[in-house]
């Protein structure tokens, strides 16, 4: 069996290897004739799966994406062509939700203000949506959802419309997919006149798609209201962020907010876990087999965790702030934009850090505070 994967992929060897051979390839540039003699094809979002691409693949009988999306891919074809699917729903949820909560303590920091208290607009309740609430409610902050397509389907929870969201929100985070047509499709959802109704001071983050946001637009809007401060992971035009923006981004990041070590071994290991049904055997593989154990556990000797304190804390298992370095270093070059995603390897999500008082002793830290970091998903 010859299994063809990109080559940002991680633990694809250690996963996929027992299968046959591995080929690996730049995602972004796969031709047909790499996939043509190809049984497994693995994928990430900067592939586009196609007739185009695959209708010479005569062996091909499983696509996997590790992704939560599907737009880049022809479910239809697929399907006309008898060939296996899946992708990995909810595999960087965490990684995503923990992003934009640290993203938010690092702003709250550089701007000399606090999170605690500001009331968070959450645009997509899907599964990053859903894990970004999470947080930001774990730290008692009042979350606003918006989602039109979950609220027709009757999800249970409260819903508010984009534009109570917008004229209520003090922050406002997106996770939507990006659809172009429809009556919610989110390609520019956040146009030059939304971006024009944001309330003064508002931070705006986008961790789903670039093009949910005009990204000209928003450098127009950028250059007259220095009040919004905005935090951008994903970009119109990757790998070419469009450079006029980045000196207009408090944060900026090379699409890495589901980047964490756990997330990444997830959406592999879903692909792992499928193909051993198709094939109808029994995975011989588990996906804490998979990661590195964390360097140290913490042991909190305070009654009271500040939000400066708790940004220390948060920074233990990822610092935004050099990963926003590193991109503005090199964001500009050729390459720069895809070997800073390739390279990332050192983030950890909450879990990998355990969190207990310093000792039995009530004062050493308060019951509630170390609930609300388990609350956060910090291990016990």
């Amino acid at each position: 069996m010859k299994i063809v994967a990109d080559e940002n992929m991680p633990y694809v060897e250690a996963l996929f290897a027992e299968f046959g051979q591995i080929e690996f390839v730049n995602g972004r540039t796969l031709t047909a004739e790499q996939v043509k003699d190809a049984d497994v094809l693995l994928v990430r979002s900067v592939t586009k799966v196609d007739q185009t691409l695959i209708e010479d693949a005569a062996k091909l009988l499983f696509v996997g994406s590790a992704t939560i999306g599907t737009d880049h891919i022809d479910l239809d074809f697929l399907h006309q062509r008898g060939i296996a699917f899946s992708n990995a729903p909810g595999c960087n949820a965490t990684a995503v939700g923990e992003f934009a909560f640290i993203a938010l303590l690092e702003l709250a920091k550089r701007l000399g203000t606090q999170l605690k208290g500001k009331v968070i607009g959450i645009v997509g309740a899907g599964n990053t949506g859903t894990a970004a609430a999470k947080c930001f409610e774990a730290y008692g902050l009042q979350v606003l959802l918006c989602d039109p397509i979950k609220q027709a389907e009757g999800d249970s929870r409260q819903f508010v419309s984009l534009d109570e969201l917008i004229a209520k929100a003090d922050v406002i985070s997106l996770h939507v997919p990006i659809t172009k047509e429809g009556p919610h499709k989110t390609w520019y959802l956040f146009d030059e006149t939304r971006l024009n109704t944001l309330k003064p001071n508002t931070w705006l983050i986008n961790c789903c798609r670039g093009e949910v946001i005009d990204n000209h637009a928003l450098i127009k809007v950028k250059q007259t209201r220095d009040d919004i401060k905005v935090i951008l992971d994903v970009w119109e035009g990757e790998p070419n962020p469009i450079a006029e923006l980045v000196p207009l981004v408090e944060f900026a990041t090379p699409h890495i907010a589901g980047y964490s070590l756990e997330g990444k071994a997830r959406g592999t290991f879903m692909l792992y876990q499928t193909l051993c049904r198709l094939l109808q055997k029994d995975p011989s593989k588990s996906l804490m087999g998979l990661l590195p154990p964390f360097e140290f556990q913490q042991r909190l000797n305070t009654a009271d965790l500040d939000e400066n304190k708790l940004l220390k804390m948060c920074r233990l298992v990822f610092d935004l702030r050099d990963d926003d370095a590193l991109f503005r270093q090199s964001f500009h070059t050729a390459t720069g934009f895809d070997l800073l995603r390739k390279q990332h390897t050192h983030r950890r999500e909450f879990s990998a850090l355990a969190v207990n008082p310093a000792s039995d002793n009530a004062i050493s830290a308060s019951s509630d505070c170390i609930k609300m970091l388990h609350s956060l998903g910090y291990s016990q």
